[in-house]
């Protein structure tokens, strides 16, 4: 029986899942859904950083060598062969992981520091997403999704009614964010923002998120994934002169800290065939057990990008 499991990433440091393609002023931009133009994580480079941190973690349980926990039976049931020859022994991993999407992206507040905002069009993915996800069975994320989400218009903002987010402009309540201003709503977006600080984050950031979640027009947040990234000069110097090197000045796209994506996960039974077949719910539990709670994802790792929090929903 297959399973399926909501996989979900908290940015902790700026992330840049690159291109490898630049289209504009920016060198090394992130990489971006065509039709929408928001931004996502390749489940290709997701998927190998997952196996990357099981074999990480079986190595350490077994005391062996990476290269040896790359061919332990669980990880290569798992995520396939480490080496696939033109023999009829190699098959294919029983995981397969989707892109990792946006779901709340963080923007500047002028109140409350900064906001999570998302908007009705990825609200209705996420939707059709959990739907999928319970054709498995029903479980706490899926049965507590919302019925229904806020449509505000172009102007206003759905915010929580316990919020820090509200300024008062001229006797009436605003939500600020970038130089944008926005018209609070009566609407509240409290059944969103209680779900995802539920299902989404750790703990130390619930409360925050359940305060500041923001939902805005489907087009306000595409200009907010588009235009409030990080655009970060990067340089190589000369070490003589201790100067630019000729040329070496680059740009650089990052989502910002504390950007929250999600990928579906869909486990299979295990397709070894020199083994008793390995069920599904035991790949699931697998990657439970050895994903860490905190992974790296990504260009840049050794100047600290890319760290992600990571919640496999219940």
């Amino acid at each position: 029986m297959p399973e399926t499991a909501l996989f979900f990433l908290h940015a902790l440091t700026s992330l840049h899942p690159g291109s490898g393609t630049a289209l504009g002023v920016v060198d090394l931009p992130v990489q971006r859904e065509r039709h929408t133009g928001w931004p996502i994580v390749p489940g290709s480079s997701l998927k190998g950083v997952l196996r990357d941190e099981c074999r990480r973690a079986v190595a350490t349980s077994q005391g062996v060598g990476l290269d040896e926990a790359n061919n332990d039976g669980d990880v290569t049931n798992a995520f396939g062969p480490a080496r696939v020859d033109a023999a009829d022994t190699s098959y294919a991993g029983a995981v397969s992981v989707t892109d990792a999407r946006v779901a709340a992206f963080p923007v500047r507040s002028m109140s409350g520091v900064f906001a999570w905002v998302t908007c009705p069009a990825v609200l209705q993915r996420m939707s059709r997403d959990l739907a999928y996800l319970k054709s498995d069975g029903s479980s706490p994320v899926t049965d507590s999704w919302p019925a229904s989400f806020p449509q505000p218009a172009e102007d206003e903002a759905v915010v929580p009614t316990d919020t820090q987010l509200v300024v008062k402009t001229g006797g009436r309540e605003s939500i600020i964010l970038e130089e944008f201003e926005f018209q609070k709503t009566s609407e509240t977006s409290d059944a969103v923002a209680l779900w995802f600080a539920e299902h989404a984050v750790d703990e130390p950031i619930k409360e925050r998120m359940r305060g500041s979640l923001v939902v805005l027009h489907d087009d306000t947040f595409g200009h907010f994934v588009q235009h409030a990234t990080e655009i970060v000069a990067r340089i190589g110097l000369d070490y003589a002169r201790k100067t630019v090197k000729q040329g070496a000045l680059f740009y650089e796209e990052y989502l910002p800290p504390e950007t929250v994506l999600y990928s579906l996960l869909a486990i299979e039974d295990g397709r070894q065939a020199d083994s008793p077949v390995k069920p599904a719910k035991d790949i699931l539990e697998f990657l439970r057990n050895n994903v860490p709670l905190y992974i790296q994802i990504g260009a840049d790792e050794t100047i600290g990008k890319g760290l992600c929090a990571v919640r496999i929903a219940e």
